[in-house]
């Protein structure tokens, strides 16, 4: 990896970001729209956002940039820049990794923007620190963007790359403890949350919830994810070609 190589490619991705307005809106103000749909929805429910919007603050973030991020990348694939980047002396790491950077970066402004929101305008309580809601929720987009860039392999149209979001995305939304604690579900179905690392950021936030202090388990959930994320990171580096066709 060389660092001039990696910043420019940080740069490039954040350039072709702040030039789709309907991507900047999408990632920064929709979940504010839903979160602010899930407060009114539970409003006459005590507690009840204090639960479900601490968990739709990894959530959404982990959902849109799978979306996102498959689609840019299977953009690049199909359109011949991914096939043009590797005839120079990009690394693989260098594309990725400036990828992760970029959207890093986004999935942060996300975060602090949903976690104001819940705090401050809705008033949510947990017993941790909204800091640690924050470094969780970042690093579950994350996530999602190196699973995004990974599966945009195995698509070949933008319609294809959005029709793994109910393969990918909605199980680990469905089996994360969201709907159901997961010590309630079948057999089956805990072994199946258990392999899937969305649970562990739900997991995370529910201790910063609470408990007011960072636990062992908190941190051993974040590394799982972030783990996930750099596992997601390999396998998607193994899948981009020198060439495309």
């Amino acid at each position: 990896m060389s660092a001039t190589i990696l910043f420019s490619t940080t740069a490039r991705v954040l350039r072709q970001l702040t030039h789709d307005r309907r991507t900047i809106v999408m990632v920064i103000a929709l979940p504010l729209v839903l979160l602010t749909l899930v407060y009114y929805l539970f409003q006459n429910s005590p507690g009840t956002f204090d639960r479900i919007g601490l968990v739709m603050l990894c959530v959404f973030p982990f959902v849109l940039m799978f979306l996102i991020t498959s689609i840019a990348m299977l953009r690049e694939r199909t359109s011949g820049t991914l096939e043009r980047l590797l005839t120079t002396p990009l690394h693989k790491l260098d594309l990725l990794f400036g990828y992760g950077i970029a959207f890093g970066l986004l999935a942060a402004v996300q975060a602090a923007a949903a976690t104001a929101l819940a705090y401050w305008a809705f008033d949510m309580h947990t017993a941790g620190s909204p800091g640690l809601v924050i470094v969780i929720a970042v690093a579950d987009a994350i996530l999602g963007m190196a699973l995004g860039l990974f599966f945009s392999a195995f698509a070949a149209s933008e319609f294809q790359a959005v029709q793994f979001m109910p393969l990918v995305a909605f199980p680990q939304v469905f089996l994360c403890g969201l709907f159901v604690a997961r010590d309630q579900m079948a057999g089956w179905l805990h072994a199946l949350s258990t392999v899937m690392p969305l649970t562990y950021a739900v997991q995370g936030l529910q201790e910063v919830g609470g408990h007011p202090d960072p636990t062992g388990l908190m941190w051993r959930d974040l590394c799982v994810v972030v783990g996930a994320a750099v596992l997601a990171l390999g396998l998607a580096a193994a899948t981009l070609r020198r060439r495309t066709g």
